[in-house]
């Protein structure tokens, strides 16, 4: 019997047939479902584009650079499209308060312990309050009946993140907290006299401005520098784009010192007496300041002159913060006014009257403001959109004066330092409720946190960019045309460069022309 041959498969050829089979057709996309692309909404886009829109590949001198723009550009648009186009992955959405229909009241006169009852267990427990009377002024004073000791400020800050609290009383008391799950970091008694405390880049490091200099620790309460140079400080702020603490003193100086290297990058004083606020735009990393005589100013580091003087109001200015995007400025001042300013044309937009003397104030995530007159906090929505504010969303009465505001990042918290301490208070939807977990994230571990450390050091902006105008860094300033230079003889005379005659090019050319003597 004859048996045919049969050829042997291999297992790799087995394993090739099944990955690409040949007889079996894919099916187009067409095919199966007909998609039709996602709606972007154009504010979505004006949020993510960072300048990339108003490039001109027109511009360009060559072809070559003219396809190189245009290519670039549509790499940038379409990551800026890819950007918006994600934000329909964030489910979350922003709190708001809602009232049964049998209450007639508004919110105005909701309680925090009814909040935290309508609210689930974690939201619940960051409402709390940290008495501590003992730790508050380095001078106090008793009221007139002399049966009450009145115990001074606390000022406080948050990281970027939103994840830990630093504390600091004005007798001395300094702590940092893990503030969600409340475990303390550390806790200590600095012997003097605490104006203002502000965290670093990361939260291993805060800075301390003591009654006679800034001294810096580490999060286990280990002091790391005394810096000399920045004495007798009222306020601190930090740009963390630049690693530049900033620093306003009672005697009108100004001093930024690089946090990076440990360098002074300019130190000068101003004409306009102490500061009594200081705020920063996170936008441009100018720093504004308020004084006693109702003018708010906008200072950077390279120039010794404001480079913006605004009349806000007709009193001391006592307030100042601005929100995350950088275009809005709300102040308040002695003369019983909040007032709302636009910017980018230096405009006021809206003005609200108090019956009392207005503190503190501060923007949310969200454009929510909250005003102290007083011991009383009040929470207002978002006047931005041109509606003018009524009767306040949430109101509460601390125990004592208050004396700094701040709302938490990504939480819908609003810390109050007080002169009996710190009340942490729910304020539903004042926080951003999507975290961008590549810039802040609240849940990061140490390795995380020391590659945000090294990448964030690598993309340091330097001083000298720090500006009103940004979109302007990224123009090309071009050549003036020089002047014409003058030549000299053999025997030293000088005399003007001539001008090289122009061919009209309408004119035949002939190979004579180069011996004709040109006039």
């Amino acid at each position: 019997m004859k048996f045919k041959k049969t050829k042997k498969i291999s297992k790799k050829n087995k394993v090739e047939n099944v990955l690409h089979p040949k007889k079996f057709k894919v099916p187009k996309s067409n095919d199966v479902v007909d998609k039709e692309p996602i709606k972007i909404e154009p504010e979505s886009l004006e949020r993510h584009d960072t300048g990339i829109s108003k490039l001109n590949p027109a511009n360009a001198k060559t072809k070559l650079a003219k396809t190189k723009l245009e290519k670039e550009k549509a790499k940038f648009e379409e990551g800026i499209k890819t950007a918006a186009r994600a934000e329909i992955l964030n489910a979350d959405g922003a709190g708001f308060i809602k009232l049964e229909e049998e209450d007639d009241l508004p919110t105005t006169f909701l309680k925090q312990h009814e909040i935290c009852e309508a609210v689930d267990i974690a939201s619940a427990s960051k409402h709390f309050e940290l008495t501590l009377p003992r730790y508050g002024p380095y001078r106090f004073d008793y009221t007139p009946n002399g049966r009450h000791l009145l115990y001074g400020p606390y000022r406080f800050d948050y990281t970027p993140n939103g994840r830990h609290l630093l504390l600091g009383g004005k007798r001395g008391h300094v702590a940092a907290i893990d503030w969600p799950t409340k475990k303390l970091h550390n806790e200590t008694n600095v012997l003097e006299g605490v104006r203002d405390v502000q965290w670093l880049h990361t939260e291993t490091m805060y800075a301390v401005a003591q009654k006679r200099w800034t001294h810096i620790y580490d999060w286990q309460g280990t002091e790391l520098h005394c810096i000399k140079h920045l004495h007798d400080v009222k306020r601190l702020e930090f740009l963390p784009r630049h690693f530049l603490l900033v620093a306003a003193t009672n005697t009108s100086f100004l001093h930024w010192l690089d946090t990076s290297m440990g360098k002074l990058v300019n130190s000068f004083r101003s004409s306009e007496g102490p500061f009594n606020a200081m705020t920063q735009n996170p936008a441009n990393g100018i720093i504004l300041t308020g004084n006693g005589k109702g003018t708010v100013s906008l200072w950077s580091p390279n120039v010794k002159e404001p480079l913006v003087q605004m009349l806000t109001h007709k009193g001391i200015v006592k307030g100042l913060s601005v929100d995350t995007t950088g275009k809005y400025l709300v102040s308040t001042g002695m003369d019983a006014r909040l007032r709302l300013w636009d910017l980018r044309m230096y405009k006021q937009m809206q003005e609200f009257k108090f019956n009392s003397n207005i503190g503190e104030v501060t923007f949310s995530q969200r454009r929510s403001i909250a005003v102290s007159t007083g011991n009383v906090v009040r929470v207002f929505e978002d006047p931005i959109i041109g509606k003018p504010t009524g009767s306040p969303t949430l109101m509460y009465t601390c125990r004592g004066l208050v004396t700094n505001l701040q709302f938490c990042p990504y939480e819908d918290v609003l810390g109050v330092g007080h002169e009996q301490g710190f009340v942490s208070l729910l304020v539903p939807g004042s926080g951003d409720p999507n975290v961008d977990a590549l810039f802040h994230n609240p849940y990061e571990s140490k390795q995380q946190r020391r590659e945000r450390e090294v990448r964030v050091l690598l993309e340091k902006i330097p001083p000298e960019m720090i500006t009103l105008d940004i979109i302007g860094l990224n123009r090309v300033k071009k050549d003036e045309p020089k002047e014409e230079v003058e030549e000299k003889d053999l025997l030293g005379r000088t005399f003007p460069k001539k001008k090289k005659q122009q061919r009209d090019p309408n004119q035949p050319w002939s190979a004579l022309d180069r011996f004709r003597k040109v006039e």
